[in-house]
This record gives C-alpha cells, sequence and structure tokens, in this order.
C-alpha cells in the first residue's frame, strides 16, 4: 500500500514538473512573477534568516568553548569550527528547514487556495499552462535568492561567533580571526552552494505540488500546508546525508 502511494505521488509529481518547466508561453508575465517570487522569499525572509544565523553561530562558539576547556587544542580552533560548521552544515541546512516552513508553506497554501477556489480550473479552461505559471517563477526564484540567503547566514553566523567568543573574554579577535583564516578549504564553499541549491528546489517543488493537487475544503488545505513542510523536511535531510556522502567520499 505504501509503495502504490509513493509510485502514484512520484509519478504525479515528474507529470506535474515536466508541466512546469516547458517553455513558457509568455516570457513577460513569468520575469515580472519571478521578480515577485524573489521578493517575497528573499526580502520577506532576511529577518528570520539573519536571527537564526546569529545565534547558531553564538552557541557553535560557546559550545565549543566549552568543550576545548582544560584541553590542550588550541583556543584559535573555535574560529576555524564556527566556520566550517557554519558553512558545511548549519547555513544551507538550518536556513532551508526554517524556509520551507515560512516559504513552503505559503506555497502550498497559495495555490491550493487556488485550486478550490477554482482558479486554476479557469486558467486552463483559457488555455494557460498553470504548472508553468504557478510553479516555475517559484522554483526560479528559489533557485537564485536561497544560495545568496544561505551565503548571507553562513557571513552572520560567523559574525554572530565572534561577538559570543571575543566581547565575553573567551578568546581575543586576533584568535579568532586566526582560526577562520586556518585551514581553509573552497570546496566547502562548493558544498554549501549546491546544498543550498538542492534545498531550494525540493522546497518549493514539493510544497507547489501539494498545493497544486489539494481537494476538499479548508481542513484539507492546512492538511496539504502541513505535508508540504514535513515533507520538504524529511526530502531535505535525506538529501542533506546524500550530497556529504558523495562530496566528501
Amino acid at each position: 500500500m505504501f509503495l502504490k502511494n509513493f509510485l502514484n505521488h512520484f509519478g504525479r509529481y515528474v507529470i506535474m514538473m515536466g508541466n512546469a518547466l516547458s517553455r513558457p508561453e509568455r516570457v513577460s508575465m513569468y520575469y515580472k512573477e519571478t521578480m515577485r517570487q524573489m521578493n517575497d522569499i528573499g526580502i520577506g525572509s532576511l529577518v528570520i534568516v539573519c536571527l537564526i544565523a546569529i545565534f547558531i553561530g553564538a552557541v557553535t562558539a560557546v559550545q565549543f568553548a566549552y568543550q576545548l576547556d582544560g584541553t590542550l587544542v588550541p583556543i584559535y580552533y573555535i574560529g576555524y569550527v564556527v566556520r566550517d560548521m557554519t558553512i558545511i552544515e548549519l547555513a544551507p541546512t538550518i536556513t532551508c528547514l526554517v524556509l520551507a516552513g515560512k516559504v513552503g508553506s505559503n506555497i502550498a497554501a497559495e495555490i491550493g487556495g487556488m485550486r478550490q477556489k477554482e482558479h486554476i480550473d479557469a486558467m486552463e479552461i483559457m488555455g494557460v499552462n498553470t504548472a508553468a505559471y504557478l510553479i516555475m517563477p517559484k522554483v526560479v526564484a528559489a533557485l537564485i535568492v536561497i544560495p545568496m540567503l544561505v551565503a548571507l547566514a553562513a557571513f552572520v553566523g560567523i559574525v554572530g561567533g565572534y561577538l559570543a567568543a571575543v566581547p565575553t573574554g573567551i578568546m581575543s579577535g586576533a584568535e579568532y580571526i586566526k582560526g577562520l583564516r586556518s585551514f581553509f578549504d573552497s570546496n566547502n564553499v562548493t558544498m554549501m552552494f549546491v546544498k543550498a541549491s538542492v534545498f531550494a528546489y525540493i522546497l518549493t517543488t514539493v510544497s507547489a505540488y501539494q498545493g497544486y493537487h489539494v481537494k476538499g475544503g479548508s481542513i484539507e488545505l492546512g492538511q496539504a500546508s502541513t505535508n508540504a513542510v514535513v515533507f520538504s523536511d524529511i526530502l531535505i535531510l535525506l538529501a542533506d546525508y546524500m550530497i556529504a556522502v558523495l562530496l566528501t567520499g
């Protein structure tokens, strides 16, 4: 039964994405919608992303300083660990998990509301490729904006580590900077952007699928929004593991 449901949903998802990624009828309409989505996803998420990132960096610095207490490991390793943990894992994964809740549920509710009010049916009668018009701009916008948000989160997280470690007297600013500049591997930045792009695709398309195929009333719409967040988070964590295995193996 589980396998049957999985194959059913996977097949509908593939068909929907095949329609969504087809060539647009009017590029100007898609361009305006993409700009609107970039504003909603990017500017609308700046505050929450920066707030989470600064505390992630701060907590990482404090916790690692606690672990180093009484050991022979140099204190500047705090900067090194904060940098790599933030770039490799915390910035892309935590940011996208949060965005799956904020952006994903919004996408599912927006498209699901249009399905319930029969706006989608009316557009299809007029010959509009609704999957492409409603989903493609969101995917394109997310693939452009979310990696930018993740890069910003990485920077803010490192600043948060500095604010938690240096003014409180855990270490000096020079030691923290030395840690940031030690053992740098550019492949970690590449991995961060790969994760950000994959997670952005997952959270937009899964949420759009839940909204696009919703049936029933307000209860079902609420369930679709919840499922969008839950399934997006599960798939993001699964993709996180797979990317880590492929790019570090």
